[in-house]
């Protein structure tokens, strides 16, 4: 986990100098996995992304064992720009504690943050490409600008201390910022998360975070994320996969599972969750340079289906010569 520590300046300088309108037709949510999206809601866009996990725990050095549930809670909120979105995020967990010589229950919030994202980099917004009248697989082969990431910065306030019994002793309140790319493959989005937790406290946390996505349809995906985090308190490896399965525009179900990579602890916990998104106030808003596109692409579109349309009646007319009707 060193590796992590050490490398954290070059990935933050990297991803620094590394979509679309922000809100989009479905709903786009950060669950199921733990990394936040480069995009926004959309200004005026209120979204509830939440659901419930099972843990079990178990350290074979100290010889304790925790088996609970939790709950798992984050608000966003677009507001004054269409890049910038508010976020709360929080964890509550209860559990049953064993440690050889007693058992008891603990109940606490994991976490509490409070914090905006802002999209500070977007390779679509003034991107206006001549749509080929004659091509459909010309307008949409791979481009080697497919590679730049959208970049946005996260920044946010840790409000659960040292009495949380699932924290280390620390500060009421500190700071966590994140870089944040997101690329777009096609039916492939891969983000990355590079993030600097607890930094004013005695137990500094740096961690990084990647998720790839995969969309089989318009109704189902799957991801795969790997999660790392280092600090001299407490370091760990996480490997997450899980799908998630869109009802309507405004709501997804998702279901999730996680493993650690090491026994000291032992780290297993899967979960389900739903995310709804109401968007009754939204007015839709096109970058610079989208809407043109957007309207050449229309018309593009357009022609090819009267074309086809043609086609299809001379067909008709065809047939029915051919087969002697009227």
């Amino acid at each position: 986990m060193n590796f992590i520590k050490k490398n954290f300046p070059l990935a933050l300088l990297l991803t620094t100098a590394c979509l679309h309108a922000q809100y989009t037709d479905q709903i786009n949510s950060n669950r199921p996995g733990e990394s936040m999206s480069g995009f926004a809601v959309g200004k005026t866009i209120f979204q509830v992304e939440t659901g419930i996990y099972g843990i079990w725990e178990d350290h074979d050095i100290l010889n304790y064992d925790a088996k609970g549930t939790g709950l798992d809670l984050q608000i966003r909120y677009g507001a004054f720009l269409e890049e910038l979105e508010f976020v709360l995020d929080a964890q509550y967990q209860f559990d049953w504690y064993d440690n050889a010589l007693q058992t008891y229950t603990r109940n606490d919030f994991r976490q509490f943050t409070i914090g905006a994202k802002y999209l500070i980099y977007d390779p679509d917004k003034n991107y206006n490409p001549e749509p080929n009248l004659y091509s459909w697989k010309a307008n949409h082969k791979f481009r080697w600008r497919n590679l730049i990431p959208a970049v946005a910065v996260y920044g946010g306030i840790n409000l659960v201390g040292g009495k949380s019994v699932y924290t280390f002793p620390q500060d009421e309140v500190s700071p966590k910022l994140m870089a944040i790319t997101h690329h777009h493959f096609g039916k492939w989005v891969w983000v990355n998360n590079i993030i600097a937790d607890k930094i004013t406290t005695e137990y500094p946390s740096y961690g990084w975070i990647s998720t790839l996505t995969h969309g089989f349809n318009d109704k189902w995906s799957a991801f795969g994320e790997f999660q790392g985090y280092d600090s001299d308190y407490y370091a760990d490896a996480i490997f997450r996969l899980g799908a998630a399965h869109l009802l309507n525009d405004t709501m997804q179900i998702d279901a999730s599972i996680s493993k650690n990579f090491k026994d000291t602890p032992f780290l297993l916990y899967g979960g389900v969750g739903f995310s709804w998104r109401f968007d009754a106030d939204y007015n839709d808003i096109l970058l610079p340079g989208k809407a043109q596109y957007e309207e050449e692409k229309s018309k593009e579109e357009e022609k090819k289906e009267k074309k086809k349309n043609k086609k299809d009646k001379k067909k008709e007319r065809l047939d029915d010569f051919e087969t002697g009707e009227d």
